[in-house]
């Protein structure tokens, strides 16, 4: 089958080159071979993410974000001490993104002009993918490094595009995954101070309560960037179908993400093995076609992979070597019965139809 450009609504590029010292403008077994005596992290030489790699699987957009964490006495996750660390940390990501805008490897986007530029770059079949840039969407997942509500129109200056107010664990503006309880007051104050600036709000990763408080006072537009079916894998992590519900009525797209364990019930991270349990690239089509059967239509599913988000190929389908096989998605989706349309759109037409709708204003 001819590529078909894809959108990937997020990926942790930025942290993994500062904080995995991954190289990600050279290729894959490059960066895997450099690592391939190191043992600090459980992903070491299993990567599947780079530009090369990006650019060979004709994902010509991604949302890339900034990530960041306060860690508040008493928790046991990583993080920083000081929200003033983990906005410094921000900003080295973004001084990496920058830098590889400097080399032509990447080019934000943060405006319907430059996203019909970039597309129309992409559609240029005369010219070879692996000379084109990469177009990137700024996105901050856990709002934590904002020190205060004046620092988000210091991001949106620099581009920031999208945001989501929680992680994992406590937040300072929302409690995230593995976690109860509502908005805090900061998260509040945060969502008002982001309708004046029309970000878009990623509801992935905040608490049940968080979420309906958070769709009851946003008045902007919104998505999930990277959100599984918690019918099918039934953790707080996943959406619910009233939630799946309540987004479709908002014109939110919903991201699937490729970490086994959203995929699959059975998986369990750093224990698991993908193969031995056979999880394969097709289980995240039974978390679309759930969605769809809600739904009536294919306009609300997409691709938000979070390959490489702190796990690599021991944590992803078995079938899949790096982020170029997405493109298996187009045999794969037809032969469950999707039409060219529908793989149309969600590989690149539901996040363009949102953006142009988001950003028409």
């Amino acid at each position: 089958m001819t590529p078909s450009l894809i959108i990937d609504a997020h990926l942790d590029l930025a942290m993994n080159a500062i904080e995995w010292n991954r190289d990600l403008s050279r290729p894959l077994q490059e960066i895997r071979m450099r690592e391939m005596h190191m043992q600090d992290k459980p992903d070491r030489g299993r990567g599947t993410v780079c530009i090369p790699e990006l650019k060979k699987g004709k994902i010509g957009l991604v949302v890339a974000t900034q990530l960041s964490r306060y860690t508040p006495p008493g928790s046991a996750l990583p993080g920083w001490h000081s929200p003033q660390q983990a906005w410094a940390m921000t900003q080295a990501q973004l001084a990496w993104y920058k830098e590889m805008e400097a080399i032509g490897e990447m080019v934000q986007i943060t405006n319907l002009n430059q996203l019909d530029q970039h597309l129309a770059l992409w559609n240029d079949d005369q010219i070879p993918d692996e000379n084109k840039p990469l177009g990137y969407i700024l996105s901050l997942e856990g709002a934590d490094s904002l020190v205060d509500i004046s620092y988000l129109h210091k991001a949106y200056e620099y581009g920031l595009r999208a945001l989501g107010l929680s992680h994992f664990g406590p937040g300072r503006y929302a409690p995230g995954t593995k976690m109860e309880g509502p908005l805090t007051a900061l998260g509040v104050e945060l969502l008002r101070e982001m309708n004046s600036l029309n970000i878009i709000l990623d509801v992935t990763h905040l608490t049940d309560e968080g979420f309906t408080q958070a769709l009851d006072i946003y008045e902007g537009p919104i998505w999930a960037s990277h959100h599984n079916v918690r019918e099918i894998v039934p953790t707080q992590r996943q959406l619910t179908d009233e939630q799946i519900k309540l987004l479709i009525e908002r014109g939110a797209v919903i991201g699937g993400m490729l970490d086994c364990w959203a995929m699959d019930i059975r998986f369990i991270d750093t224990v698991s093995d993908p193969w031995q349990l056979n999880v394969r690239l097709e289980n995240l089509v039974d978390h679309w076609d759930h969605i769809c059967q809600i739904a009536g239509n294919t306009e609300h599913i997409a691709i938000g992979s979070d390959l490489d988000g702190i796990f690599g190929t021991e944590q992803s389908p078995w079938d899949m070597d790096s982020i170029a096989d997405l493109q298996k998605y187009q045999g794969i989706l037809a032969q469950r019965g999707y039409t060219q349309k529908d793989i149309n759109n969600i590989f690149h037409g539901n996040w363009l139809r949102f953006l142009r709708k988001s950003w028409k204003a």
